[in-house]
């Protein structure tokens, strides 16, 4: 949920600070720079709380460590290209598939009742899916908006 209110909080600022300098609502800018808040809050996650991150990574795959940080410069990397116009295509094709990857990690420490915060098996539980699910679709619809449909007309 922080996530979702960082996003929502950072972009209604940008537009707020874009429409005051230019008098007009640039949405692409605001849209953008919203997600790289995020994406940059999220990394930050991924080295702050690396023990836990790891309790969400399936047992089957090898490197937990390694690759929670890995996906945590990858979160900042994305941050980077959204705000750069020559990269932002790129970089939002690529945080779409991103998002879809992630979301098994996402439900199995959903599944294993995961907090990565007190790396323990004491977080929500399955119910939290109920969230967890809808707002990574309105990541993926929000990045798809901003960064790859409207990114076209601008």
């Amino acid at each position: 949920m922080k996530p979702l209110l960082v996003l929502l909080v950072a972009s209604a600022i940008v537009l707020t600070i874009t429409h005051a300098i230019s008098g007009g609502w640039d949405y692409v800018i605001a849209g953008n720079l919203g997600m790289a808040a995020m994406l940059v809050f999220t990394s930050l996650g991924h080295f702050i709380y690396s023990q836990g991150m790891m309790l969400m990574v399936p047992s089957f795959i090898p490197g937990k460590r390694m690759l929670v940080y890995v996906t945590g410069v990858v979160e900042a990397l994305f941050a980077i290209g959204l705000c750069i116009p020559s990269t932002r295509r790129l970089s939002a094709d690529l945080l779409v598939l991103f998002f879809l990857l992630i979301l098994p990690a996402n439900i199995n420490a959903a599944y294993k009742s995961v907090d990565y915060q007190t790396a323990t098996y004491e977080g929500r539980g399955v119910n939290y899916l109920w969230l967890r699910i809808p707002m990574q679709v309105f990541f993926i619809v929000w990045t798809a908006y901003f960064g790859l449909i409207i990114e076209q007309n601008y």
